[in-house]
């Protein structure tokens, strides 16, 4: 697996307070990459040292193979949590000089600039001031600011911050699009629910230190606790003696019409093949599946332990 960011022991303190401790990190080319913690976490922190804001006390990131160079960030695209625009500019004008910023020309800024308020269907907003616009409008326009010189490593800050469920759902879209066409892009956020859809890979920071690093699905199987959801037909007395021995009903969802639809957790050492043996002399089967934890669940509970052995 090839990796576009490697970050070998960062360290980064400010005065007394150790920001960073160790960290190492590391984000593969062309997926969509989670930076998860609480807040003063050392997330914003790790995210300025990639952006070349903050210089590292110890270690180093390499890029691409190398060390990271100065000139590499015209090659990033940044989408901080705080915003970043110029009130009293227009749209056009403020996407054309972030867009000049990050190297491209004036005709390039320019055509850029129209191509995505077309595609986000919001040309008209072309003239209107920054502030003029709501929170959920400014973030759309630093989202096209953040991608406008199509960079190949993307950092997205809270990304869907004052956006209404359609507007996110619309750059969900465009940021999937972006890793179909090469993009790598690093999703800082405390949505849970994006992270679920979206993310491929995740690293989880609390109290200074990486605490969790993984692919989603690996660090799913990784906690996953033998729970089912079982829907079928039958007697629910007869799922009751079934449960003393095998499993632990956790939740009864519906148990009338003949219709049984319940959250099961195995005991012992009995698998899922092992139920569903059993479950078939008794019941006729309409649903069965393996309950996987949510990242939302995962997340808490390392929070909480703030270790993990993985």
């Amino acid at each position: 697996m090839n990796h576009i960011i490697e970050a070998q022991n960062i360290t980064k303190s400010f005065i007394k307070k150790v920001a960073l401790n160790e960290v190492s990190i590391n984000i593969p080319e062309n997926s969509i990459f989670g930076l998860l913690g609480p807040n003063g976490a050392g997330k914003t922190t790790f995210i300025r040292i990639l952006n070349q804001i903050y210089f590292p006390d110890k270690g180093e990131i390499l890029f691409k193979k190398r060390q990271l160079k100065s000139d590499d960030v015209l090659k990033f695209g940044y989408l901080p949590e705080e915003r970043g625009l110029y009130k009293k500019m227009r749209v056009g004008e403020q996407i054309i000089y972030f867009g000049r910023l990050r190297g491209l020309t004036k005709k390039e800024a320019y055509e850029n600039a129209i191509l995505w308020l077309e595609d986000l269907n919001i040309r008209d907003w072309w003239t209107k001031k920054i502030e003029e616009l709501s929170k959920g409008m400014q973030q759309l326009i630093q989202f096209i600011v953040a991608i406008l010189h199509k960079p190949e490593f993307i950092i997205l800050d809270e990304p869907f911050s004052g956006l209404d469920p359609i507007n996110s759902n619309i750059i969900k879209q465009k940021i999937l699009q972006l890793k179909e066409k090469g993009s790598t892009i690093v999703l800082s956020t405390h949505d849970m629910n994006s992270v679920e859809e979206l993310c491929e890979y995740v690293a989880l920071i609390n109290n200074s230190n990486v605490v969790l690093q993984g692919k989603v699905e690996d660090i799913k199987q990784k906690f996953k606790e033998n729970i089912y959801r079982l829907v079928c037909k039958g007697n629910f007395e007869n799922l009751n003696k079934l449960s003393e021995e095998k499993v632990g009903i956790i939740n009864v969802f519906k148990k009338y019409d003949s219709i049984i639809d319940v959250q099961l957790k195995l005991k012992n050492n009995f698998t899922g093949n092992d139920l569903l043996k059993d479950i078939l002399n008794n019941f006729e089967i309409l649903h069965f599946s393996e309950q996987l934890p949510h990242m939302n669940e995962i997340f808490i509970n390392i929070v909480k332990r703030n270790r993990v052995d993985i």
